[in-house]
């Protein structure tokens, strides 16, 4: 009898997976190029070469989210009856690695299959995910390959579940969420995402620590705040946030970006990664209200006030230009005189950012401040010119360009760095 899966089922291409077998098997000849066209397909969207058979393998095994590589994933090897389970399919990938795929070459006549051996991608470069993953996943099919036992290849998969994680969430660090062809709130990875440190972002020394410190007790599993960073625009506030996400990707922080037209689903989206073994960090950028929009009411009640707790694995960070988020005008002192409780109406305007506990402000660098970061970026770019004119060109551009700000300067950087291409070196 045909042995079958036990725990890795249902996975993305299991159609391909389960043609391969077949043909090894000797049957499915009348599928042969679909197959084949089917493994080169996949290698050039994910950006394979090498054996892809063996980093087909590999990523099925890092991708598929079942209830032993979801135990696995950051905390590493459990007990339990799940790891024979387990061992039933190792032993099924195990025999899958050890094919020789110029076997069925000899066996079907063909010379096409021996190609995937050692195959080479047009480009190298992966619609998936980015470089890091990709060599991440022919790393495992290695050593996977290299693997004698089934006892081997279980410790193998452990120990990648509890190095990178497993699924979208271990593959990738940055998320949205899109609304699927059911009208369900789907969280789906983002694939390019922008390398920044803190030590990009010149000054704010204090707001910096102050973001570093709550993140870092988060991800050490102890108590820490929702947090919001307000102030001038240009500041470094969203440069703060991915740079948090890059700095502590590697202990398990992962992100979501999600809009204020999508609160409604804030709570699906709770729901889906709860149970999860990441910290999650829910990111609302430019968060603002207007007097007529009610999505704040949806934030309110998922940060602090709804029946059901907030997860110990889930925070919101939030970055605005606002202080209390909810727009405020002069008149609304004139209509809240025709009020019977005027200072409801304040409290309910108020009480939004009142839920953050920690509040960090980014305000605009005075000028000497301004040229500091100028000074700075410049001789990180190693643009040669002569100081007194770089800050004399940098006044001026900020003068055009809506004022000191650290955005600004960097486009004022990124300004001289286009103007003439580096010369080479002879």
């Amino acid at each position: 009898m045909k042995r079958e899966m036990i725990v890795y089922r249902n996975f993305e291409h299991q159609d391909l997976f389960d043609g391969m077998r077949r043909l090894m098997a000797g049957d499915g000849q009348e599928e042969l190029f679909s197959l084949l066209n089917g493994l080169v397909e996949m290698a050039n969207t994910h950006g394979f070469e090498g054996n892809v058979w063996h980093n087909f393998l590999a990523y099925v095994l890092a991708n598929h989210e079942n209830a032993f590589s979801t135990t696995c994933e950051i905390r590493g090897k459990v007990d339990g009856d799940i790891n024979t389970l387990a061992l039933h399919d190792f032993r099924i990938f195990q025999e899958l690695f050890a094919y020789d795929l110029e076997e069925l070459d000899r066996e079907l006549g063909t010379d096409v299959f021996s190609v995937l051996k050692h195959y080479r991608s047009a480009t190298g470069a992966s619609k998936v995910f980015n470089t890091r993953i990709r060599d991440r996943i022919e790393e495992l099919s290695l050593h996977l390959a290299a693997t004698r036992t089934p006892e081997e290849f279980l410790d193998c998969v452990v120990q990648f579940y509890k190095e990178f994680g497993v699924g979208k969430f271990g593959l990738h660090k940055a998320f949205k969420v899109e609304r699927s062809l059911d009208g369900q709130a789907q969280i789906v990875p983002i694939t390019k995402t922008e390398h920044v440190s803190l030590s990009d972002l010149v000054g704010y020394e204090l707001q910096k620590q102050k973001l570093v410190e709550n993140t870092e007790a988060f991800v050490a599993g102890r108590k820490a705040n929702n947090c919001l960073l307000y102030g001038d625009a240009g500041t470094g506030k969203s440069s703060s946030i991915k740079a948090i996400l890059n700095g502590y990707y590697d202990r398990g922080l992962r992100m979501i970006e999600i809009y204020k037209h999508q609160f409604q689903d804030l709570t699906s989206v709770i729901h889906q990664i709860k149970n999860r073994n990441y910290k999650f960090i829910i990111y609302m950028d430019d968060l603002s209200f207007e007097d007529f929009e009610i999505e704040y009411k949806y934030l309110k009640a998922v940060i602090e006030g709804g029946l059901e707790r907030r997860p110990e694995n889930v925070l919101i960070y939030a970055t605005s230009n606002r202080r209390h988020l909810i727009r405020e005008k002069f008149t609304d002192k004139r209509e809240a005189d025709d009020e019977l409780h005027s200072s409801d109406t304040v409290q309910e305007k108020l009480s939004l950012a009142y839920r953050f506990g920690v509040t960090i402000y980014y305000g605009k660098p005075e000028k000497k401040e301004f040229q500091h970061i100028v000074k700075t970026l410049a001789e990180r770019n190693e643009i040669d010119m002569d100081e007194e004119k770089l800050l004399q060109e940098a006044n001026a551009w900020e003068l055009r360009h809506g004022g000191m700000s650290g955005r600004t300067a960097t486009q004022f950087i990124t300004h001289l760095l286009g103007k003439e291409p580096k010369q080479k070196e002879e």
